[in-house]
């Protein structure tokens, strides 16, 4: 299908507009539950903390805010620094994938479609005084 034939054609319903909410926001939770689990045992196994406080630093990493528990190792100081970058980059990325749906719909709706033709101008030519 043409660009053209995609531009005119009817919003989607609700129901699937809702649908396509609901498989995006279970990527997105599926993103962001992998990545605390990922960093929970990223610090449970370089610095040896407890399950609750490695899941604690994990999730306050994931929202940006910074970890709880001191690093002592060397090992689970690296693991932080990595992990920080891609808590930034897995967080970005599920806000994304679940707002990819709604902007859509948005721009969708205040799309203006005008179906008139538009004479072109006639093009310009060197003797035009450009």
């Amino acid at each position: 299908m043409s660009y053209v034939g995609r531009r005119l054609k009817p919003m989607s319903e609700s129901g699937d507009f809702l649908a396509r909410l609901r498989n995006r926001s279970l990527i997105g939770v599926a993103v962001l539950v992998g990545s605390l689990f990922l960093g929970a045992a990223g610090y449970h196994v370089t610095e040896h903390i407890p399950w609750l406080d490695a899941t604690l630093n994990a999730s306050m990493l994931l929202a940006g805010e910074g970890p709880i528990a001191p690093l002592h190792s060397a090992a689970g100081k690296v693991f932080a620094t990595f992990y920080a970058l891609f808590s930034g980059i897995a967080f970005v990325t599920a806000v994304s994938v679940v707002g990819a749906p709604v902007l859509h719909r948005f721009l969708h709706h205040v799309h203006l479609d005008i179906t008139e033709d538009v004479e072109a101008p006639p093009p310009r030519t060197p003797r035009d005084g450009i």
